[in-house]
């Protein structure tokens, strides 16, 4: 079902020979992101290019939205924007710059790691694969990233569920999740690409190009 020959080193994980299988028996014939775009977020930034990663829910359940990279919408779709819609207020708010591009792949390309807690969902039924084996990858994956420090930002409860998992050598940032069910309960006003920047600044690194490339 899925092609894993893009996931470079990603694919020393256990979890593509050891997990992965049995997933996929429990997969329904449609899902979203599909196949071909399920582990686009892990094939667009390598463990060794990762400066942020930003663990958010589960992809967009409306079909034609969810790109395999957290969050991201593709340029063409012209729905709602949901939670992608808020990011876009507090990147205005924080750093007082424009994001208009719903695609995050220039996110990824400058090291952003931009993973959900599940990587799969059924059309129109929001976190139903969220107890179907994901949460392995994700921990491997932040096992993986624990050879020297990052930052991890952690969107909502099922992102922060992770922290334990995250050694104390990293920046890890928390919020409320960006979504406008939650977005007014600490995800507005949490400033967390400024101080993303800042911290790698402080470490001798290139910040994130947030706004519109």
């Amino acid at each position: 079902m899925f092609d894993l020959s893009r996931l470079g080193n990603w694919s020393e994980l256990e979890f593509f020979h050891a997990d992965l299988p049995g997933i996929e028996t429990r997969l329904n014939d449609t899902f979203l992101p599909p196949p071909n775009l399920t582990f686009a977020a892990l094939e667009q930034c390598q463990p060794a290019d990762t400066k942020i990663v930003i663990i958010g829910q589960d992809p967009y359940h409306s079909p034609g939205k969810a790109d395999g990279l957290a969050f991201s919408i593709p340029d063409s779709f012209g729905g709602r924007l949901d939670s992608l819609g808020n990011i876009f207020k507090e990147i205005e708010t924080d750093l007082g710059q424009k994001r208009t591009r719903t695609g995050l792949h220039d996110w990824a390309d400058q090291g952003v790691l931009l993973l959900n807690t599940a990587l799969t969902v059924p059309p129109g039924k929001p976190k139903a694969h969220a107890h179907l084996g994901w949460a392995g990858l994700v921990r491997q994956v932040i096992a993986r990233l624990n050879d020297r420090p990052r930052i991890f930002i952690l969107w909502g409860g099922p992102a922060q569920a992770y922290a334990k998992h995250i050694s104390d050598d990293h920046l890890v940032l928390k919020s409320a999740h960006p979504s406008p069910l939650s977005c007014h309960r600490g995800f507005f006003g949490s400033r967390p690409f400024s101080t993303a920047n800042q911290w790698l600044i402080e470490q001798g690194q290139e910040p994130i190009h947030w706004a519109d490339p």
